[in-house]
């Protein structure tokens, strides 16, 4: 088995190919949409491949056939034909006006004309420059247009808290992509990808004919890499490394089909042959943070949603929710779909051990008021556990919310959030990796919490209690017989009932009994 070189960074198809990168072959994808249809739009996270499958797509309708030698779609494509190619990208950097946005799109449009060699009117608006460019294109080539837009949503989502500052620039990108629809006599093909859908009422209303494939069941590894790829492809980068592990770090993304590692993650994996959340590392964004914590998430539920399709593809300046957001950041995933009533239906889940992980601790040294606090008493939760120090457990957790500033309580809403101590109470555990099971992650009372690990079994029982405790948590695991269920595994189980008291914010009441 003979190594390449790991494409990291490269979104550029022929430097990708000509430099004998790894590459995994997606020209059968391409193949296929372009046999089925004329018209697509694909949502996917950042960093997922959108930006090579479009570059590959361009040169493809360019007729560069020496760098599909060798893929699936060289012996099935008609290579005498070449296309014309309008690219359009906002990637690059980060636009704060619908001023600066239209000077974005004329310059695009500047470039494309000049690359395709065609005259276009510069007193014409946006709208006229582009449709003029698109007729010009076609009868100077003989064939229709192919037009592909890479981060069509970025402009928006770069302002997203700015809201006024979004819908100007929303409306104007909905003006720009108008125009695909208007010049759809001269065109041959179009294909928009983003990280966001937002909806077709908002942003797609003058470009209704487009087909979404996002949540396609033949579409789901488009992007990414599968399980196949990896002990192909990548064969000769496996060696030393545990292949149960990477599946469990970074495998799991789903899109009601195949399931999919993120590209990235893989390669800085194989470079630099370290588990850690390369993804996740790269930049996640703040207003999801803020917005979780603004919206008082309960934690526990949050690996747990269910949502509809209209809900999980809504996505708005005007109104974002919480499943829409962290489904299409990749932050969420398909667990599975169901149909009911006519109507389908789809539980969520966190993709893999780096999304759950670095979440959690990111949101949890947002709701803690000492970051650095936070982490020693994280790794002190994962030593106590090792030895399965309960006494050492408790004045933990005592000594944890005792220390919490009453100033911090007045400032910080999420604080006098009722679920606010649970939450927390969780997201330690969650942030060490831990398999946890949650028997119900609805209420905001109580944490009824299964950990699994060093070959023990840890049942949680968590109160919010406003007088002097009882020891209800406790006898509520044992009056529920949660563990009956895991007598059969043989192995050591300990029943933890933990009290906490709202007036006092601090723990009441921890006790622990083994069976």
């Amino acid at each position: 088995m003979t190594r390449k070189k790991l494409p990291i960074g490269i979104q550029t198809f022929a430097k990708l190919r000509e430099d004998d990168c790894y590459y995994v072959d997606k020209t059968a994808f391409a193949q296929k949409i372009i046999d089925e249809g004329t018209h697509y739009f694909l949502s996917r996270p950042r960093r997922f491949g959108k930006s090579l499958f479009l570059d590959m797509l361009a040169e493809l309708f360019s007729g560069n056939e020496p760098l599909f030698c060798g893929l699936v779609i060289h012996d099935h494509w008609d290579w005498a034909k070449r296309y014309p190619v309008i690219r359009f990208s906002f990637a690059d950097g980060v636009i704060h006006s619908r001023a600066e946005l239209d000077r974005r799109i004329i310059d695009l449009l500047r470039i494309n004309d000049e690359r395709l060699g065609v005259d276009i009117r510069i007193d014409l608006d946006i709208v006229g420059r582009f449709g003029e460019l698109i007729r010009r294109a076609h009868a100077a080539t003989g064939q229709r247009v192919v037009v592909l837009v890479d981060e069509y949503d970025k402009p928006i989502l770069d302002n997203l808290t700015a809201p006024d500052i979004a819908r100007e620039i929303r409306d104007g990108l909905r003006n720009l992509y108008s125009v695909i629809k208007g010049e759809d006599a001269h065109l041959r093909f179009a294909f928009l990808t983003g990280v966001s859908k937002f909806s077709k009422v908002s942003l797609f209303s003058g470009l209704n004919n487009l087909r979404d494939i996002t949540l396609s069941r033949d579409y789901s590894a488009i992007c990414g890499y599968t399980d196949v790829d990896v002990d192909t492809v990548f064969a000769p980068e496996l060696a030393r490394l545990d292949r149960e592990q990477i599946r469990r770090w970074y495998n799991g993304y789903n899109w009601t089909g195949e399931a999919v590692y993120n590209p990235f993650d893989l390669l800085l994996l194989f470079q630099e042959r370290q588990f850690r959340p390369w993804w996740f590392e790269t930049g996640t964004p703040t207003f999801l943070i803020d917005l979780l914590t603004e919206r008082q998430i309960w934690l526990p539920k949050l690996g747990q949603m269910e949502t509809d399709m209209a809900l999980l593809s809504a996505f708005d300046v005007e109104k974002i929710s919480t499943e829409a957001l962290m489904f299409q950041t990749g932050y969420l995933t398909i667990e599975r779909e169901e149909e009911r009533f006519g109507e389908y239906y789809y539980q969520l889940r966190y993709p893999n051990q780096e999304v759950y992980q670095s979440l959690i601790n990111c949101l949890l040294k947002v709701w803690t008021p000492n970051g650095q606090t936070m982490l020693g008493h994280k790794h002190q939760l994962g030593d106590l556990l090792l030895t399965h120090n309960f006494a050492g457990m408790e004045c933990l957790f005592t000594a944890f919310f005792a220390s919490i500033p009453a100033d911090w309580h007045r400032k910080n809403p999420i604080a006098r959030y009722e679920g606010y101590y649970a939450s927390v109470f969780y997201a330690y555990f969650a942030s060490l990796g831990l398999a946890i099971t949650l028997e119900d992650a609805r209420c905001f009372g109580r944490l009824d919490m299964t950990v699994q690990f060093n070959s023990h079994i840890y049942l949680f029982e968590f109160k919010v209690v406003e007088l002097e405790p009882e020891g209800e948590a406790l006898q509520q695991i044992k009056d529920r017989k949660y563990a009956d269920k895991y007598r059969a595994e043989g192995l050591p189980i300990h029943q933890i009932g933990v009290e906490f008291s709202r007036e006092r914010r601090t723990v009441v009441r921890f006790a622990v009994e083994t069976v």
